[in-house]
């Protein structure tokens, strides 16, 4: 049974995919939503330290987990939103397990290959390591890997 959907949320196509689709899922099995962003680690933010690009960084995350509780609440589903720092497998798996999630779910964020897309390192490791079921949606046709406009409806 699934109770505690755990949905690692980015601002990418694949990712708010990914939010409609563990939400949906979420309210036809009466399921919980925690929707975690993760502030990655990066070289440039820790030169910086808490200066405007991590601001950023953290407003922007701060949107992805508002936009994502609004689809929520719209759809009558119970959504916990969290902000989460650092590697983003150690701290998606970390979440799963401490909740703990019967069911991860997460956007396909491609990186083109030579010839053809791949699954992102993110999304390759979380599926080599997860120790309970991953769920990995597309972003769907007609959507490109740019990030997503917040303003305008997903």
């Amino acid at each position: 049974m699934i109770a505690r959907v755990l949905l690692a949320v980015d601002d990418t196509p694949a990712g708010f995919a990914a939010a409609r689709v563990a939400i949906g899922l979420a309210s036809d099995i009466g399921a919980t939503v925690r929707a975690v962003h993760v502030l990655a680690d990066h070289e440039l933010s820790a030169l910086l330290g808490t200066g405007t690009v991590c601001e950023r960084r953290a407003l922007a995350g701060s949107h992805v987990l508002h936009h994502v509780a609004e689809l929520a609440l719209a759809a009558r589903v119970s959504c916990e939103p969290l902000m989460a720092e650092g590697d983003p497998v150690p701290a998606i798996l970390a979440q799963a397990g401490a909740w703990p999630a019967d069911l991860v779910v997460l956007g396909r964020s491609t990186r083109p290959g030579p010839g053809r897309p791949s699954l992102s390192t993110t999304v390759r490791h979380l599926l080599e390591l997860a120790d309970r079921p991953v769920l990995v949606v597309p972003a769907g046709p007609g959507h490109s890997e740019s990030t997503v406009d917040l303003r305008r409806p997903v």
